[in-house]
């Protein structure tokens, strides 16, 4: 279609899109150019540290550990931003999505073997109820993981003293919901009405982008993901992502 057959809500359309893209590229290449010095930090603070370490077999002096202590906050603070950029420039990325057809069922099955190691490590049970004879959707499968993760990391982080997290998938009208519950503290209305904002964070350290992302890679694939939770009684994240009429079901095997 050339530009004189475009209806103007298509032309606003695409204004919008180029303008967004615009403003991914320079966030993006901002954060680059603050990595570039962070790293130079990073490395002189490690460098202090070798200058202030005592020699082999002595104990620090009072000065030494001072010195040390005051380069350990730095260094963390160091990781803190890296960490910040680095979710930063998975949020702002403009996304080509390389769709195909899938499974959800091993989507999800993926990013909890995945898991399970740090599960058990944090005294998390894994459940899951995934529906047999689930219909395929249409999903670009490392974005897809990524968004995943982002959510499990998150109920991870909302049961720091171990707990429960329920992963379940059904069909429904014309798509497929995919529902991850755990046993974590909750948050009232106002903290849930939030979380998909980016930056917010509920969690000490938490860079506030893990579900702004996701949120963003789900509705990437025309689905929609919304949050359900209640202080002292855990939190139900519902993904819904549409089936295409033309993709045939697929069972619960390993095709993928």
């Amino acid at each position: 279609m050339n530009s004189a057959n475009r209806s103007p809500y298509a032309e606003e359309n695409q204004k919008l899109v180029d303008r967004y893209t615009q403003i991914a590229r320079l966030a993006g290449g901002l954060a680059h150019e603050i990595k570039n010095p962070l790293s130079t930090i990073r490395l002189n603070m490690e460098l202090l540290a070798e200058d202030f370490s005592p020699e082999e077999g002595k104990e620090p002096t009072r000065r030494q550990r001072r010195a040390l202590a005051k380069v350990e906050v730095v260094q963390r603070e160091c990781q803190r931003l890296q960490d910040l950029l680095d979710d930063f420039l998975n949020f702002a990325k403009v996304r080509r999505l390389k769709l195909e057809p899938a499974n959800l069922n091993i989507l999800v099955r993926r990013v909890l073997d995945f898991f399970q190691p740090q599960a058990e490590e944090a005294g998390i049970e894994l459940v899951d109820y995934l529906a047999s004879d689930l219909p395929s959707v249409v999903v670009d499968r490392e974005a897809f993981h990524g968004a995943l993760l982002n959510l499990v990391i998150n109920a991870q982080q909302a049961m720091p003293n171990g707990g429960q997290l329920v992963v379940r998938t059904n069909a429904r009208g014309n798509g497929v919901v995919l529902d991850l519950i755990d046993t974590g503290c909750g948050m009232d209305e106002r903290h849930a009405a939030q979380v998909f904002d980016a930056f917010f964070s509920t969690t000490s350290g938490g860079t506030g982008l893990g579900l702004p992302t996701a949120k963003k890679i789900v509705e990437a694939h025309n689905g929609e993901i919304s949050i359900q939770s209640e202080p002292g009684r855990g939190t139900q994240i519902t993904i819904k992502l549409p089936t295409p009429a033309r993709l045939p079901g697929v069972g619960t095997g390993d095709q993928d």
